[in-house]
């Protein structure tokens, strides 16, 4: 077992040259990485970032291995590692005013030095490191606060080391030689902790690439001991049709953090792996707070809370409040998470567990709920603050005022921005249209968030609704989304459940599954509903306008093609290809025939379903 004290850098130093330390690829041809391939790429990086006057530099790479080598490199060197969670536009310049040297998979206008060097051609008889101070700010990550304004947050060595240790002790039995694969990015600290730094401290294989699919995690988890660093984004995507037995064998543990796993969620993994998920309560402010595995059986839902961590609730607001050796110092930090006692009844936070009931006594805790203006859609942590000060940045906007819609159960929770629009903004809405100021307000905000998190309706106003104070109305905003009488009677839904197969900036695969009860189904037809084609095509250009900036007004249909029917809980995929200079949407439905046995036509293993071609323009 580790102790707080440890040192990374020493414990590597002391593996065999020839022990397996990480995996690239998948198997059966996964190449393995040794302790001495791992530790010539740190020297290597270290030689590189020792010539660098700069005491701090930003890192970003995809590889899982080639980056943990660079992070090392830049240890060995004495140098603040700037983490940041993704390479837009805003968080680069952002970091510019801290960092003068980009390392890695940046845009061309930031990126400074390569994402690879050539290995130190030798290992040293001795490997060479500096010992690590308590205090060394080893990393520095980025959040936003309940402000709006993104944060810089100091790690010192101190606080990884303590964490490290808190996990092998909390899980470390139950992982034993697992090794580990990850959905989550390494890229922001939950990722880094639990895919990287934890299992090289205690020597757990890693896997250099992130699982991105449903049938990797099948495929791959199937192969080894493992244990699967995870989201609830992604584990509430689970498709039945898959064969999960080979999981079910392997899985050993699976770890969610970055939000609450619904239990309808955490059900069904147990269902499909056998694995109850052990969820993480924490921020990168505070690093890990408490965790739970919950008894599905009883629907039991405490936090319990880690080893050395105290905590509290403060009187004024019933916020909880952590001292933690996760923390930079002893003192106590305040969170958005609102708590009460028992015997209090106040809507959202935390409810303690004042009996300790629970196996060996330790306190406990639920959570209920955030109360600041931080959100998380997929578990990507969102501030409609910072959203709002980006869309008053434009001539179009006068005022902002963002909201989440109520919570529908399997469905993405939806920002809503509410508009007034300037003299300008009013004339382009007369001249073009909602839709081109949409456009134009949606291309803003993509400099500040991903596409996933921007907002799904937009309403225009000719002025905020105030209360007595002068300051906006929540509950009147929160009152134009009530929905009208005809539609509160349509409570079935009207889109698939969706999850994204593959991403990119012209091309989107999703896979679609249509509901038995959808809407659509009534009438079409009567003893064999299927979906209509008017509906695919909808779908298709509502997914289109929601993971591209395309055109505003619709202008033609083209070479459109029906192939094979698609009926109720069919797993389809559909393909969206987006050319910007043509305005021009491609899109087609397709599916697995073992998949859809209906849909199996002469043993061909893909059947095409529909395929269009939409044009666009201004």
């Amino acid at each position: 077992m580790l102790n707080s004290s440890f040192c990374l850098l020493s414990i590597l130093s002391q593996r065999e040259p020839s022990t397996v330390v990480a995996k690239r690829g998948t198997y059966p041809h996964a190449l393995t990485i040794t302790q001495a391939q791992l530790l010539r790429q740190a020297m290597a990086w270290r030689s590189h970032f020792a010539t660098l006057a700069k005491p701090n530099l930003a890192l970003y790479m995809e590889d899982s291995v080639e980056f943990a080598a660079a992070l090392l490199g830049a240890w060995l060197a004495q140098k603040t590692v700037y983490l940041n969670a993704d390479t837009l536009a805003s968080n680069c310049r952002q970091l510019s005013a801290s960092v003068d040297v980009f390392v890695g998979d940046f845009p061309a206008p930031y990126q400074t030095h390569a994402s690879t060097l050539a290995q130190s051609p030798t290992l040293p008889t001795a490997f060479e490191f500096t010992a690590m101070q308590a205090d060394f700010p080893a990393l520095v990550v980025h959040t936003s606060g309940s402000t709006g304004q993104a944060q810089a947050i100091t790690k010192k060595w101190s606080q990884l080391s303590s964490e490290i240790a808190t996990l092998e002790a909390l899980f470390g039995a139950q992982l034993g030689q697992a090794e580990v694969f990850a959905t989550v990015s390494h890229h922001h600290i939950y990722g880094l902790l639990f895919k990287l730094l934890w299992p090289l401290s205690v020597g757990r294989v890693i896997h250099a690439d992130t699982l991105q699919y449903p049938e990797q995690c099948a495929q791959q988890l199937a192969q080894v001991p493992c244990v699967l660093i995870a989201s609830p984004a992604h584990l509430k995507r689970l498709p039945d049709h898959l064969d999960w037995s080979g999981v079910v064998s392997q899985l050993r543990a699976v770890f969610s953090s970055g939000g609450p796993l619904h239990l309808d969620h955490a059900r069904h993994v147990q269902q499909l792996w056998g694995s109850t998920p052990i969820e993480v309560y924490g921020s990168s402010e505070t690093g890990g707070i408490a965790y739970r595995q919950r008894r599905l059986e009883n629907q039991e839902d405490y936090w319990t809370v880690m080893p050395g961590v105290q905590w509290r609730t403060s009187t004024e607001d019933h916020l909880i409040e952590v001292c933690s050796p996760h923390l930079p110092d002893q003192n106590w930090l305040r969170l958005g998470d609102q708590v009460s006692d028992i015997e209090v009844d106040i809507e959202g936070g935390i409810e303690v567990d004042n009996e300790g009931d629970n196996e060996g006594g330790k306190p406990r805790f639920r959570l209920l709920g955030r109360q600041d203006r931080l959100v998380k859609i997929e578990e990507k942590r969102i501030s409609l603050d910072a959203m709002e000060a980006a869309l008053l940045q434009s001539d179009l906007v006068s005022e902002a005022r963002l909201l989440l819609e109520p919570e529908i159960a399997g469905q993405r929770q939806k920002i809503v921005a509410f508009i007034v629009p300037t003299e300008s903004g009013n004339a382009l809405i007369k001249a073009e249209g909602k839709k081109a100021i949409n456009l134009a307000l949606r291309q803003l905000l993509l400099s500040v968030v991903e596409a996933v998190a921007l907002p799904r309706r937009w309403q225009y106003l000719t002025q905020m609704p105030l209360n007595a104070q002068g300051k906006i109305s929540l509950a009147a905003l929160h009152s134009l989304l009530v929905p009208s009488p005809e539609t509160q009677t349509m409570s079935r839904p009207i889109l698939p459940r969706v999850q994204i197969l593959e991403r990119s900036e012209s091309r989107m695969l999703l896979e679609l599954v249509a509901p038995a009860d959808l809407l659509y189904f009534d009438g079409h037809f009567p003893v064999t509903p299927i979906l209509p084609g008017v509906v695919q095509v909808d779908w298709a250009i509502s997914f289109g306008r929601q993971y591209f900036s395309i055109a505003p007004i619709f202008k033609a249909l083209q070479v459109l093609k029906f192939q094979q029917i698609i009926q109720a809980e069919y797993v389809v995929k559909l393909e969206l290809q987006y050319d910007l200079n043509k305005n021009t949407l491609h899109f087609s439905y397709s599916s697995n025939a073992a998949t859809n046995a209906a849909t199996k036509v002469a043993d061909t293993p893909v059947v095409q379903h529909s395929s269009g071609r939409i044009l666009f323009g201004y």
